[in-house]
């Protein structure tokens, strides 16, 4: 499965500032290296007004202006092609017409002409990462001259794993890449530039706890580091 990403254009498709990097960082930075790929990140959302009890982004203006700072630096970390930065409100797609989403991933799949997507695990208990993966098959749908002919979901950590354990939305992966401790120290590198996401262990965002799943993914496989994801569809 690997190879046949490889020299391809992919558009990675994310809800927030850092899911790019948790979602898929290490196996970015490996796909860039060795496999000559051309990878543009979107990110939908501004990322941090929903810590306020209502929204006002005038209270968060210095709070965005380094989120766009640290997200080249995470970019530079990894060192994907482009990225394009939006401001759909935090923690609240679901205020938002699904269309109006829509219309960005299209417009962005129009100008990057994307042969693959990778985008959120539809059954995030995150209620910006469900929409998204909404928004992205709506706006890939099947039809004789879409040019996206493979879409992958990725986990996120402090969002796919604390899913209730009785439902039936769980991130059971069936695509598995092996990657390598520098793939992995890229992410984490990535990661800490991220000044209001990054966490101390125990917590899933920590650079430990990043590690440690990509550990406990790569034993899955009988592999040393490994990143773990779901082929929705694709067509050869």
């Amino acid at each position: 499965m690997l190879e046949s990403l490889r020299n391809k254009r992919i558009l990675l498709v994310v809800a927030h500032p850092d899911d790019e990097l948790l979602g898929l960082g290490a196996t970015m930075h490996k796909l860039i290296k060795e496999c000559n790929c051309a990878i543009r990140t979107i990110i939908l959302g501004e990322g941090i007004t929903s810590r306020s009890d209502k929204r006002d982004p005038k209270l968060w203006e210095d709070e965005l202006k380094k989120h766009r700072q640290n997200i080249e630096d995470a970019r530079a970390a990894i060192g994907y092609e482009s990225v394009g930065v939006y401001d759909f409100p935090d923690n609240r797609f679901d205020s938002v017409d699904l269309l109006d989403i829509v219309k960005v991933i299209e417009a962005e799949k129009q100008e990057f002409q994307p042969e693959i997507i990778f985008t959120h695990h539809g059954g995030d208990v995150n209620i910006d990462h469900q929409r998204t993966f909404e928004a992205v098959i709506t706006a890939t749908r099947p039809m004789e001259h879409e040019k996206v002919h493979t879409i992958i979901t990725f986990e996120t950590p402090s969002g796919t794993e604390w899913r209730a354990s009785s439902d039936p939305k769980h991130f059971i992966p069936n695509f598995f890449v092996e990657v390598s401790e520098e793939n992995v120290d890229a992410k984490i590198k990535g990661m800490e530039s991220y000044e209001f996401e990054k966490r101390a262990f125990p917590h899933p965002r920590s650079p430990k706890a990043l590690k440690v799943l990509a550990q406990q993914r790569g034993i899955i496989v009988g592999k040393k580091y490994a990143e773990a994801f779901v082929i929705i569809r694709t067509i050869s």
